[in-house]
């Protein structure tokens, strides 16, 4: 398929919530193949379709150390998280040159849509836990830095701003 450009920050499409899929479709399919390209070039470990300009709640996650092992998500959303948290450095191709730690749930539950076009429940945990979470803020219109103090996500902004110059 094909490796698509991710959308610079702050385009305002990262900030708006995407529609919900309907059904899964041969376009559905073509855009999780797309997305997994493009998190497969990055490197990266997961990708939500704003990212890329796909206005849908599609996202993709591949924490394997092997690759190959992508879960393909439909309208994901967690049922439970668990109150054990975990730190994480995260980043975004969508803000390129900067990270920062966050701590999300070790582990969650999440319904989805599956690429059979069945509602499917399934646990994360660890990188594939944080992964899903990141992709599923995207899909609503957050950013990771949003888990910042306004200072911190103050300093990450300007150091990105450099960064891009």
């Amino acid at each position: 398929m094909t490796v698509r450009r991710c959308l610079p920050w702050p385009d305002k499409r990262l900030r708006t919530p995407v529609a919900p899929v309907d059904a899964i479709t041969d376009e559905t399919r073509a855009h999780w193949q797309d997305m997994i390209d493009t998190m497969d070039a990055m490197p990266g470990v997961g990708l939500g379709a704003p990212q890329i300009g796909v206005m849908l709640q599609l996202a993709v996650v591949d924490a394997s150390e092997a690759r190959g092992q992508a879960v393909r998500m439909a309208n994901p959303e967690v049922l439970h998280a668990s109150a054990r948290g975990r730190d994480h450095e995260e980043a975004s191709p969508n803000l390129p040159g900067v990270s920062a730690r966050i701590t999300r749930p070790r582990a969650v539950t999440v319904r989805f849509l599956n690429a059979d076009g069945e509602i499917e429940e399934k646990d994360f945990v660890g990188l594939w836990a944080t992964s899903v979470q990141h992709q599923i803020d995207h899909l609503n219109g957050r950013m990771y830095f949003d888990h910042l103090s306004k200072v911190k996500r103050d300093v990450l902004l300007r150091k990105a701003r450099k960064f891009g110059r």
